[in-house]
């Protein structure tokens, strides 16, 4: 194993990386997929150091000494700690990336993805694979979206532009959900949130099965092959569209609910 203690800014150069693990609390952070050789670049740094390791079985990690990846989003330290960092690594590594406040890009991966946000603003840009991403306030961006997305978050929004997800999963309690979808024919989609709003966007030739619930929220759609229902204390809109091989779920304690038609933006 080799350490690296980083105090200003520097360039490192890596034989080989299978596995990426980086946590910071504040400034910008950018995880990019590579055919080049892998590479650390800190541009900007401030106190305390960061710790660098690169591990005999290939894992690489970038972190402060005491911010714990299971203690990130409960993490409130003071102090200084604001960097601007961009790694490279091959687009089959494994990424588990870190922020507090900071913001985060993470691009061109097609393995395994997790992210973790207290308030800092994620995007995943051209991500496939599996990719998890929690946070408590903070914002999630996903564009070009293959594979499957699991979100949860107490307030942060989720942002899906031109997804064709597997599996989408995302739960929230007062985070706007806003995705524009292609399903492919096995797609899931399950969407829950107590007072976010939900809108969706599905172009006019998909074929999906439908139900949508809110207990008190509206329910609108521009599908006329979906049907409202109402009874005490719960409104549905149910359905199929097309052949109806994939499936959309949505369910909502307050927050209203809607389902537009339309190409993809």
């Amino acid at each position: 194993m080799r350490q690296w203690t980083i105090e200003k800014p520097e360039q490192l150069t890596f034989e080989t990386v299978r596995k990426l693990n980086v946590r910071i609390v504040a400034g910008r952070l950018a995880v990019l997929a590579s055919e080049g050789p892998p590479t650390l670049e800190v541009t900007d740094i401030g106190t305390p150091p960061l710790i660098v390791t690169h591990d005999d079985d290939g894992t690489l990690s970038v972190a402060y000494k005491d911010l714990t990846w299971e203690g990130l989003l409960g993490w409130l330290q003071p102090g200084r700690r604001e960097t601007t960092l961009t790694l490279t690594v091959p687009k089959d590594c494994p990424v588990s990336a870190g922020v507090v406040s900071a913001s985060a890009v993470v691009a061109g991966f097609e393995n395994r993805t997790s992210v973790k946000s207290v308030n800092g603003e994620i995007v995943l840009d051209g991500v496939s694979g599996e990719i998890i991403a929690d946070t408590v306030s903070g914002t999630v961006e996903s564009r070009g979206l293959v594979g499957d997305l699991s979100f949860k978050s107490v307030s942060g929004e989720l942002t899906v532009a031109q997804g064709t997800p597997r599996r989408l999963t995302a739960t929230t309690v007062s985070g706007r959900i806003t995705a524009d979808l292609d399903l492919p024919p096995t797609g899931h989609v399950t969407l829950n949130s107590v007072s976010g709003e939900i809108v969706l966007r599905l172009p006019p030739t998909v074929e999906t099965d439908v139900t949508i619930r809110s207990t008190s929220g509206r329910i609108d759609t521009a599908f006329s092959e979906l049907r409202h229902g109402s009874q005490p204390g719960a409104k549905s809109l149910r359905g199929r569209i097309g052949g109806g091989m994939a499936s959309l779920t949505a369910t909502t304690l307050s927050a209203d609910v809607t389902l537009l038609k339309g190409a993809l933006a």
